[in-house]
């Protein structure tokens, strides 16, 4: 009768049922308890009552009974008190394999594989053999461990016990192989099985999806559904979990058909699997759509909806969507707090995470170790380390997670000497490093005075910690060597590497930008292509960033056609690089075509556009697009400001540019950065106002740097202001003693107002020194040839035709009323060596090879290192209009594009 009702799911009954038989006196036997004892784990809200059980069974002798016994020990299994559960199971006189089984599930349903190869070893140890069901148990938390020796010692014990044509044991052999990557060999199990079913079917397909082998999963999802037509919700969440990545949304939009056609739709568990892929793939949208249309949510679903919003930066809605749980009286867990934590990830969100942090405290989970941890790493991303540190000071256990937040909170925050600190903090107390520690401190290492110091200590330490063999930091010592300034120990560590994955290459190629070797940049792109490396985001965006630099139009085009051919079209990183290599080159039409309609554009690509049209002299047409895109409702940010200044300094648009700084912080709130007070006072300094440029630095909200003394020293050189320009030098020699650039724009000051005795002076300390100008240098790129010119330069294999033409032009202009202006000549020498001198320019000697080595009405190109001097400028005016020759010449600053006799800088840059 106790069978029967327990079969039959009446498990309060089955309690009522043996308070009869206690009240008649009869006496249960052992198989009744067991039975009652079952009852209370199946009911799942019966412990109270199994507890008691287990008190009368104490109480009455029962549990020397191997078959009660087991039922106790696997009662608290299900309950998760595994502790119980093993004291049950030391205490029992007799255990038979289903006892060890039932210990092995207690564990395995806990998560802890560990403990169910404990247990199967203690016992094999004491002579028990397995059955299927201990077996099956065993072989998934192999897999679970991909513990890949031990894995091929488990499948010796299935052959040696004969269970291996098991169906249970063959399908958890097929998960084991699955999840160590040995999938031929799950193959082969699956193929020869006499008997099949879901679960065999689910296992292949799982094996194939979890090795990236997603066509050879859904080749199997078809046979399955065309032999063994059953398909479950297993089988369908089991595809929906590969899915989550862009490149597989077609694949993953079918299954959502499908799993809407099986109605499949209204079961939570597939429900949440959709979420998490669409949240994989950054779709937060469609991922929303489907939380909306579930019939029944978890807190499974609502936590992966959150994660969504956070994945794809949407931070207000994720903190929306927990004000809407907490308002609605839905549980919240640790999971959600690491999220919702996440979303505060930026310095905007700081008051929020403050918010945050009370809550986890009201909701007593600040001593989680993963809400410590989450804790730690958003104070770190949002820069406020004291927080960070004291956060992770108050935890009561700090593991190595806790530790990487903070060391790697201070490396962003560029303080060495606290990551340093925090890193040897968490040696003393005895918590292992792993790779990303490694990688962190190594990310703190960033100037030439930390590489003896931090860097090569750190590089000892990682030999004899055995780190020095991972991928991770291998490109992190490359990195760290190539910021601290010793890039040959770079290229030595990239060619000791025998195998180099695309992390690597890009390491180098970011090691050669940062020393300003485009050349060898565009190189290194060259030579992966060649050796079968596909090229990702960061290799793009480098190399289109090196063509950019170098002005080299050809391949800068080849790189971004690649880009798009690959499918990198729509890819932001590698459209703004794209659109700042064309801006660069001097394709300003082809950054207007890049971009899309005005109605549909983001800030970014407003900021590129912006700075575009300012870079090439369009300066009214900056001002006017600034206003259309406020007219959008798109709120200008830090890099908005900064281009727009830039162009109003350049284009003389003194009150206009005045009027922009205000507009920072009174109209948008943000608090204008140092980037936008040079900007200012370029803008006054280059007008002649030098005193309004003065007194604003006295008055900036940050203390000044070397490049605010620097523009006001070029504003006092353009003007002739002595007494500023000696200040200003002054200043900047202090913060920057090593800067050719004090020595020259004062020697240049001085020699533009014939103070040659100053001059010289300040040509002996430069000698004295050792400190040398730098030297002039414009170049010309036809075809695949660059052909570059020094002054005086008669290197050139054509120097007799480029001076033979240099003449000519002379001849030509003067002609047409080119006087030279010989200030520009900054030697004490005649008026005729001036004039001399001034024709051996670089800029002119690249001029001259450009116009005999392209076709007549062509456009000629040219590009300079430093700043035009403004008689090369009338050079370029006059050849424009007498030859008639369209002329874009890029210097240091901007593009200057000449035509019929006028530059688009209208004389002022």
């Amino acid at each position: 009768m106790m069978s029967g009702i327990v079969r039959v799911g009446l498990y309060l009954e089955g309690m009522e049922f043996f308070r009869k038989m206690c009240d008649l006196g009869i006496k249960p036997s052992s198989f009744v308890i067991a039975s009652l004892v079952t009852a209370c784990g199946r009911s799942g809200s019966m412990f109270r009552e199994g507890v008691q059980v287990h008190g009368f069974v104490a109480k009455s002798g029962l549990l020397s009974d191997v078959y009660v016994s087991t039922a106790i020990l696997h009662l608290y299994g299900v309950y998760g008190l595994v502790s119980c559960s093993r004291k049950v199971f030391e205490e029992m006189p007799d255990r038979n394999v289903v006892s060890w089984t039932s210990l092995m599930v207690g564990y395995s349903d806990k998560g802890e594989p560990e403990e169910v190869i404990d247990i199967y070893k203690g016992m094999r140890g004491e002579g028990v053999g397995c059955n299927e069901n201990s077996m099956s148990l065993v072989i998934s938390s192999c897999g679970l461990l991909k513990d890949e020796s031990l894995g091929r010692q488990i499948i010796g014990q299935v052959v040696k016990s004969g269970l291996e044509s098991k169906l249970a044991v063959e399908n958890s052999l097929i998960s084991m192989l699955g999840s160590m990557g040995n999938v031929d060999y799950a193959n082969y199990i699956f193929d020869q099985m006499s008997e099949r079913d879901t679960i065999s079917w689910n296992s292949i397909a799982a094996a194939y999806a979890q090795n990236g082998h997603i066509e050879e999963s859904f080749r199997i999802f078809s046979l399955m559904r065309r032999f063994h037509d059953e398909v479950n919700s297993t089988t369908v969440s089991t595809l929906l979990s590969v899915l989550g990545h862009v490149d597989h949304q077609k694949w993953g939009r079918g299954i959502h058909g499908l799993v809407v056609k099986m109605g499949f739709d209204s079961v939570v568990c597939v429900c949440n699997t959709l979420l998490r892929m669409y949240a994989g793939a950054g779709r937060s949208v469609e991922a929303n759509l489907v939380f909306k249309q579930m019939p029944t949510k978890d807190l499974i679903s609502w936590n992966s909806l959150m994660a969504s919003f956070v994945n794809d930066g949407r931070s207000l809605d994720a903190l929306g969507l927990l004000c809407s749980m907490i308002s609605s009286g839905k549980s919240v867990n640790y999971v959600t707090f690491t999220s919702a934590l996440a979303a505060c990830f930026t310095p905007d969100f700081f008051e929020k995470g403050r918010i945050l942090h009370g809550l986890v405290v009201v909701s007593g989970l600040f001593y989680n170790q993963i809400i410590g941890n989450a804790l730690v790493s958003m104070y770190g991303k949002i820069g406020e380390m004291s927080e960070s540190r004291r956060v992770l000071l108050q935890m009561p256990r700090r593991d190595v997670v806790a530790w990487n937040a903070l060391i790697g909170g201070y490396a962003e925050d560029e303080d060495p000497d606290k990551a340093l600190a925090a890193f040897q903090t968490m040696r003393v107390e005895g918590v292992s490093s792993n790779y990303i520690t490694v990688v962190s401190v190594l990310s703190a290492c960033l100037l030439p005075g930390d590489l003896l110091e931090r860097g090569k200590p750190l590089h000892a330490y990682i030999v004899s910690a055995g780190f020095e063999s991972d991928e991770h930091v291998k490109n992190s010592l490359i990195t760290m060597y190539a910021k601290c300034g010793d890039l040959s120990s770079s290229q030595d560590l990239f060619n000791g590497l025998d195998n180099r994955n695309i992390i690597t290459w890009n390491a180098m190629l970011a090691a050669n930008a940062h020393h300003g070797h485009g050349e060898e940049v565009l190189k290194l792109v060259s030579k992966m292509r060649s050796f079968g490396v596909s090229l990702d985001q960061f290799s793009f965006s480098e190399g289109l960033s090196a063509a950019a630099k170098l002005a080299v139009l050809e391949e800068g085009q080849q790189l971004h056609g690649l880009a798009v051919k690959l499918g990198f079209e729509h890819d932001s990183f590698i459209f703004n690089a794209a659109a700042d290599m064309y801006s660069k080159c001097g394709e300003i039409g082809e950054v207007v075509k890049m971009l899309p309609p005005s109605v549909n554009r983001s800030l970014p690509s407003w900021n590129i556009l912006i700075s575009a049209l300012g870079r090439h002299g369009y300066f009214e047409e900056v001002c006017a697009t600034f206003h259309e895109m406020l007219e959008m409702g798109i709120k200008p940010g830090h890099v908005t400001f900064v281009s727009l200044l830039t162009a109003c300094s350049h284009g003389g648009l003194v009150d206009k540019g005045l009027a922009y700084y205000d507009m920072i912080a009174r109209d948008f709130g943000l608090e204008p950065a140092i980037e936008h007070c040079i900007c200012v006072i370029d803008l006054l300094g280059r007008s002649g106002r030098l005193a309004e440029a003065e007194t604003f630095i006295s008055k900036m909200p940050m203390k000044p740097n070397d490049l605010v003394w620097r523009s006001l020293l070029a504003s006092c050189k353009i003007h002739g202001n002595l007494d500023r320009g000696r200040k200003a030098a002054e200043n900047l020699s202090k913060l920057e003693p090593e800067d050719d650039s004090v020595y020259v724009l004062s020697s240049n000051m001085f020699a533009t107002t014939g103070r040659w005795e100053d001059v010289e002076n300040v040509r002996k300390q430069m000698g004295f020194k050792n400190i040398k100008k730098k030297q002039a240098c414009s170049w010309v790129k036809l075809k695949d040839k660059v052909s570059s010119f020094g002054i005086g330069d008669r290197t050139h294999p054509q120097t007799m035709e480029i001076y033979a033409k240099l003449e000519d032009i002379k001849k030509l202009i003067k002609e047409s009323g080119y006087v030279a202006d010989t200030s520009q000549a900054l030697q004490d020498t005649d008026e005729e060596q001036k004039e001399h001198n001034l024709w051996n320019h670089s800029e002119r000697l690249a001029l001259a090879y450009a116009l005999m080595s392209t076709p007549e009405g062509s456009t000629v190109r040219i590009f300079k290192n430093l700043r035009i001097c403004s008689d090369c400028h009338s050079v370029y005016k006059f050849v424009s209009r007498v030859i008639g020759r369209r002329i874009v010449l890029r210097d240091q600053y901007r593009f200057h594009h000449f035509e019929r006799g006028l530059c688009s800088c209208k004389d002022y840059w």
